[in-house]
């Protein structure tokens, strides 16, 4: 099996569990695609991990590999039209409020190994923390096209606004534990 199709060549792209194929433009695909982006940054954020990391190294590289799968279940639930929601499976291409609250608990254990900055933080305290930031910030992108999708009436009965929200969280309390603290922004008098 070859890995082109030549059937997005018109600007179209198929969406899971069939159905008509939508504008590679579409709100849905913007949203998804995002995920995707998010899905390589985190990537980024990985294999920045010392080869021998210490323990809090381990802990992100575990959480990380954790938050790349379930971005693949947020991009399955995005791909799926609304029509063909019945086949989603839950944690598995449908995001669930398990998921949502597991990243409430993550943020509140993390928050317990750093202060947590009361000022802008310029990224870059760390090459792990920089990738955090840069994931973040893709996420909070996602999240802005997942809002878009939903006022569309293209995320019913979902539980992906409220993950993508928390993930962002997530990612920036994140980053600051890969950083030691906090790189707060300084400005000159």
């Amino acid at each position: 099996m070859r890995i082109y199709t030549r059937k997005g060549d018109d600007g179209s792209t198929g969406l899971l569990y069939g159905g008509d194929r939508v504008s590679k433009a579409d709100p849905r695909t913007e949203a998804y695609g995002t995920t995707d982006e998010a899905v390589a940054a985190l990537g980024l954020a990985r294999s920045s991990i010392r080869p021998a990391p210490d323990r809090t190294e381990a802990r992100l590289d575990e959480l990380i590999v954790r938050l790349q799968r379930e971005l693949f279940v947020v991009g399955a639930e995005l791909a799926t039209h609304v029509d063909r929601r019945d086949r989603l499976a839950d944690g598995v291409t449908r995001v669930t409020e398990a998921m949502v609250t597991a990243l409430e608990r993550e943020i509140d254990e993390l928050e317990e190994l750093v202060e947590q900055p009361k000022e802008f933080v310029l990224p870059g305290g760390s090459m792990t923390g920089a990738a955090l930031d840069l994931a973040r910030t893709t996420v909070r992108r996602a999240e802005r096209r997942c809002v878009e999708l939903a006022a569309a009436d293209g995320l019913p009965d979902s539980h992906v606004l409220p993950y993508v929200n928390r993930l962002a969280d997530l990612l920036f309390v994140a980053a600051r534990v890969a950083d030691g603290g906090f790189q707060p922004v300084r400005t000159e008098a």
